[in-house]
């Protein structure tokens, strides 16, 4: 009897070292598991956030460029009807119109005494490097995840179990588009 005893203590002790092992395993490779999800989501906000951002940071350089160049480009109109101009007359209504299409560049220069285009050119470029910075991070963590998840899967005892609970290998990890060799273009027109 103490035998049958032992026996079934020996066993219930190895079911519950085996189960133990089976549900360990199983929640640390489901915890992997979800950790890549996550960090390919994050990826994906990323590169929202890139989407959202670039149009929108372009009209809006591209509309303060245009005040601007509007103003140059009447300024410099104007400049030219007067070097036109042959008579007394012509000059004077052309010193008119020149004068009247300085006005607005006066009140930008009292607005924005170095005229922002360029600011707002570098901060289009800080933005833009940002996001690219933002969305290799977030590729590299999940590639890390990856490659986090596939090796608590391979090894043993967890091979055993991710196989029995149905996970495997994630070959998923980001490798850069052939066509990225290529420089971007960011055009403005």
């Amino acid at each position: 009897m103490k035998k049958g005893l032992v026996g079934v203590i020996v066993l219930v002790v190895l079911l519950l070292l085996v189960g133990g092992s089976w549900v360990s395993a199983h929640n640390t490779i489901a915890v992997k598991s979800n950790q890549t999800d996550a960090a390919f989501h994050d990826i994906d906000v990323n590169l929202q956030r890139r989407a959202d951002l670039i149009p929108n940071l372009v009209a809006s350089v591209k509309g303060y460029a245009k005040v601007e160049t509007d103003i140059l480009t009447k300024i410099a109109e104007a400049r030219s009807g007067l070097l036109q101009a042959q008579t007394p007359g012509e000059k004077l209504a052309a010193n008119d119109r020149l004068s009247a299409t300085l006005l607005p560049l006066t009140r930008l220069q009292e607005t924005y005494p170095d005229l922002k285009s360029n600011q707002q050119f570098m901060r289009l470029e800080d933005e833009l490097s940002g996001t690219e910075n933002r969305i290799a991070v977030a590729r590299k963590r999940y590639n890390d995840t990856v490659l986090d998840y596939n090796n608590t899967i391979s090894v043993f005892p967890n091979s055993l179990w991710a196989g029995l609970s149905g996970y495997h290998r994630k070959d998923t990890y980001y490798s850069a588009d052939p066509t990225s060799r290529q420089a971007p273009k960011v055009d403005f027109n």
